[in-house]
């Protein structure tokens, strides 16, 4: 593998909390890699941008993202609905997740959907009792899987979407849909959010201590096109996730990849691997399950990685970290490894 692409989503603690939690991380590995690295790029991002940075930087790289990036959700509808083999020649489709909206004093928050545990017999319940809502409106709901539909909705192409991520856990008002439709679609997610309150579904769930599922959320409007060879400056991309989401629908994952031992295995000349297994975790805010995740992909990822580029099985490794309102990418090659006067250090996840 000439080069390899590392992307990890909420590597960089906050600020107020980064030196007492890089104390309890143990990763020599990643310490030296940062250490003799050079940072390449930069980048922060309005705390109220309409996706988080990884999520930008990870659309980039398959020429997705937004034209102004703070504008829009990435546009990944039509290579999501490729992924579940849906038809979809031609149109404007949007992502549509079930979600659970939790309710303050004056204002709903939206859930984190990898809690919302929704099986597939409940999402289609959930899917058959909506559809005709659509239908009513001259727009079309296709079941993906349990937490991802779509609609289509030519005329709505111009609507500005956030990411469900993005606006977890804040009030959604900000994030909410914005354009010349967003009356529309408020007036249509009123209708799902009636039909669903109090329904079988919900009731049963609630008896079980799961959340109820009380409303969806729209994001990822793509004008559907000829498909390209979007993947075309990485000969592998691998996304290293534990559920299936939008963003995956990117990765040409040909073998299961569980290690850098399995990706380094393949040797493309090209690779980009995103792993994801940090988001969860810091959007809840729960910082002593970030440290064990963290401290898991030492063994798992970072030391066989730091291997493979001394040996020279690996000639460069860019790794991209981020937060919710930042990015930093580090590049490392086996020459930088030399650079012994700098030493190994996780300072840098800070920065």
């Amino acid at each position: 593998m000439t080069q390899l692409d590392l992307l990890l989503p909420f590597a960089m603690p906050p600020g107020e909390m980064a030196r007492d939690l890089l104390r309890e991380l143990k990763m020599p590995s990643l310490a030296t890699l940062l250490a003799r690295a050079s940072r390449s790029t930069h980048e922060i991002f309005d705390g109220f941008a309409r996706a988080l940075p990884h999520e930008y930087w990870l659309a980039r790289q398959f020429d997705i993202a937004p034209v102004r990036d703070s504008d829009n959700s990435p546009a990944l509808a039509a290579s999501t609905m490729r992924s579940f083999h849906l038809p979809a020649e031609t149109g404007t489709w949007f992502i549509l997740q079930p979600v659970h909206l939790h309710i303050t004093r004056d204002h709903l928050v939206l859930t984190d959907t990898r809690q919302l545990q929704l099986a597939e017999s409940d999402a289609r319940a959930l899917f058959h009792i909506v559809q005709p809502l659509f239908e009513e409106v001259g727009k079309s709901l296709v079941y993906g899987d349990a937490q991802t539909w779509f609609m289509r909705a030519d005329d709505w192409h111009a609507l500005q979407t956030s990411t469900p991520d993005a606006a977890c856990g804040h009030n959604i008002d900000i994030w909410m849909p914005k354009g010349s439709h967003e009356r529309d679609w408020r007036r249509l997610q009123n209708e799902i959010q009636m039909h669903w309150h109090a329904h079988a579904v919900n009731e049963e769930r609630e008896a079980r201590g799961l959340k109820p599922v009380n409303s969806v959320w729209l994001w990822g409007g793509a004008e559907v096109q000829k498909r390209s060879d979007t993947n075309a400056k990485f000969e592998e991309a691998f996304i290293f996730s534990n559920e299936r989401k939008p963003f995956t629908a990117l990765a040409n994952q040909k073998i299961a990849i569980t290690s850098a031992a399995d990706m380094l295995a393949t040797r493309p000349e090209r690779g980009l691997l995103a792993i994801d297994d940090l988001i969860e975790a810091a959007l809840a805010g729960d910082w002593a399950e970030w440290l064990q995740r963290f401290q898991a992909m030492e063994e798992l990822w970072f030391a066989p990685l730091l291997t493979a580029l001394q040996d020279g099985r690996l000639d460069r490794l860019a790794i991209t970290i981020s937060h919710n309102t930042a990015y930093s990418t580090f590049d490392i090659s086996k020459s930088s490894l030399h650079k012994f006067w700098r030493k190994p250090s996780l300072a840098r996840l800070a920065s």
